[in-house]
């Protein structure tokens, strides 16, 4: 991940800012994409994961720069 992640000051990724994190129109709120197995699940929600292993920067303009 490097310098590439965007971190929040306690050096968690931020989710805000992950291509996994996704509007559910259908439920009205951000959902993470990603399917966790229990093991992971567990552990994200104790707060004992320091990053996610999933995260990808959002970079909307990845494809235009392709182009150029």
């Amino acid at each position: 991940m490097g310098s590439k992640t965007e971190r929040s000051r306690s050096g968690r990724t931020s989710c805000d800012s992950c291509a996994n994190y996704r509007y559910d129109e259908e439920y009205e709120y951000y959902v993470c994409e990603v399917n966790l197995d229990e093991d992971e699940m567990s552990r994200f929600l104790r707060g004992s994961v320091e990053s996610c292993p999933y995260y990808r920067r959002d970079d909307e303009y990845a494809v235009v720069r392709k182009q150029i």
